[in-house]
């Protein structure tokens, strides 16, 4: 069945999205590895996701976790350090498809102020035909209520839709609904699927 849009998550698919390689730069990894037992940033963060406010939440648990309250504060002030650099090739990618004229949206789990922020520093961020953000929406992947919102408003099909993510959960979740999926892994990878259901020739992947 012919794909009619093409659905990119964001992180570690559009730009790296690693706070942990961040935290290990500014404090080592002894450090980092501690600070993440003591303190669920990442459960931080998918509230941030879910729609809360970006500064508050970050604030809000540098004041219940004093002892790394610097640690902490810097997801907020170094946000971009972690939410970088950008995977050059699947921006190309993306821009290649629009070139041909074929939809492209955005499903993303990304928090109102950090993808406001994001997309300051990030021009392609503002070029998907559709984005459907996580905490805009109110509800983040992989609940299946993400992946319906996607198929009412961009009235396409699930069989008609094909979407590239990082993360098998996610994955998973698209397929039990019928859209066709790519686990990504690079670039490339994703370059050959995207040949492979003739949305691009070799040429226009960068192949």
């Amino acid at each position: 069945m012919t794909i009619e849009a093409v659905v990119f998550d964001i992180g570690n698919v559009l730009i790296e999205w690693n706070p942990e390689r961040f935290y290990d730069w500014q404090f080592g990894r002894a450090t980092r590895e501690t600070l993440f037992a003591e303190v669920d940033l990442h459960a931080m963060n998918e509230a941030i996701d879910a729609g809360a406010p970006f500064r508050d939440t970050v604030m809000d648990w540098a004041a219940r976790h004093p002892d790394w309250a610097e640690e902490i504060r810097l997801w907020h002030d170094n946000w971009i350090d972690m939410a970088s650099p950008r995977i050059e090739g699947s921006i190309a990618l993306l821009r290649a498809l629009r070139l041909r004229g074929v939809p492209v949206f955005a499903l993303t789990n990304f928090g109102i102020g950090t993808f406001d922020f994001a997309k300051t520093r990030y021009d392609f961020l503002t070029e998907f035909d559709m984005a459907f953000v996580s905490g805009h929406l109110g509800v983040t992947k992989p609940a299946p209520r993400i992946y319906e919102i996607v198929e009412t408003e961009s009235r396409v099909a699930p069989e008609r839709l094909l979407f590239a993510d990082d993360r098998a959960d996610n994955i998973a979740a698209a397929q039990a609904r019928g859209w066709h999926t790519h686990l990504f892994d690079g670039w490339q990878g994703w370059a050959r699927r995207l040949v492979a259901e003739g949305l691009l020739t070799e040429k226009e992947a960068g192949l």
